[in-house]
C-alpha cells in the first residue's frame, strides 16, 4: 500500500466528509462481526451518495449488502419517499447489516433480501418489480456479467449503473489472468463495449483501500 493514497485519503475525508457518529458505529459493527474489510471508503461512499443526489434517484438496487455501509451513505442520498433493495448472500452479513440500518434509522427506507442475488432477481422479476434509477453492482466478480444482464434488465431510460472493484490492482489489463474474479470483471467490460443499451466509461481509483476503480454507465 502506497502511504502518501492513504494520506490524500485522509486529508479528504477529513476536508471533505464531516466526522459521523453512526457511520463509525457501522464500521466499528461490521469489524467486531469479522466481516471483510472491504467497505468503500468515506469519501467512494459520498461519492456514492452524491451520484444518487445527482441522478435525484427514487429508487436503488444494489447488489452486495456486505454491512450495509455504502446502503446508508446512498439511503442518505435519496429523493423524498425513496427506497433502496439490497441483496446479501450471506445470513450472517445480512443480520449486521439489518442492525447497522436500525442504527441509522433507515428500517422504512432500505429492504434487505437475504439469498443467492440470481435467484433473488429471478424472484424479483416474478414479482413484477419496477426497474430503478441507480443500481450499484458490488458482489462477487465472476457473476459481474449476469448482474449485469440483470441490471439492464431491471432498468429504464436515463437508469445509472455503477460498478465497484472494475480495476482489480490493474490485473484486468492482462488477458491471460486466471483469476476468475479478474476474468468476470473482464468479460463485464466486453458486455459494455459497444452494448446498444448502455454508454459507459470506468475510472482507475487509488486509496486508503489499494488500486482499483469504479464502472459507471448511463442506460440509453
Amino acid at each position: 500500500m502506497n502511504p502518501v493514497w492513504e494520506q490524500v485519503d485522509e486529508y479528504i475525508v477529513d476536508r471533505l466528509c464531516p466526522n459521523d457518529r453512526v457511520l463509525d458505529e457501522v464500521i466499528v459493527a461490521n469489524r467486531k462481526a469479522d466481516l471483510p474489510e472491504i467497505d468503500v471508503t468515506a469519501n467512494q461512499g459520498k461519492f456514492l451518495q452524491l451520484l444518487v443526489q445527482i441522478k435525484g434517484a427514487k429508487r436503488i438496487l444494489e447488489i452486495g449488502t456486505l454491512g450495509a455501509y455504502s446502503t446508508i451513505w446512498m439511503a442518505r442520498g435519496l429523493s423524498e419517499g425513496g427506497r433502496i433493495i439490497t441483496l446479501e448472500l450471506s445470513p450472517h452479513h445480512a443480520e449486521v447489516a439489518k442492525k447497522n440500518i436500525a442504527r441509522a434509522g433507515l428500517e422504512q427506507t432500505i429492504e434487505v433480501r437475504t439469498g443467492d442475488a440470481l435467484e433473488q432477481l429471478a424472484q424479483m422479476e416474478k414479482e413484477g418489480v419496477e426497474p430503478f434509477d441507480l443500481i450499484f453492482i458490488d458482489a462477487d466478480k465472476p457473476n459481474n456479467p449476469n448482474y449485469l444482464r440483470w441490471a439492464l434488465h431491471f432498468s429504464r431510460p436515463g437508469t445509472v449503473i455503477v460498478g465497484d472493484n472494475v480495476i482489480r490492482n490493474g490485473e484486468i489489463a492482462d488477458r491471460h489472468s486466471t483469476d476468475p474474479r479478474v476474468q468476470g470483471v473482464r468479460t463485464f467490460y466486453d458486455m459494455l463495449s459497444g452494448h446498444p443499451n448502455i454508454s459507459a466509461t470506468a475510472l482507475q481509483t487509488v486509496g486508503s483501500k489499494g488500486y482499483d476503480g469504479f464502472m459507471i454507465g448511463i442506460v440509453k
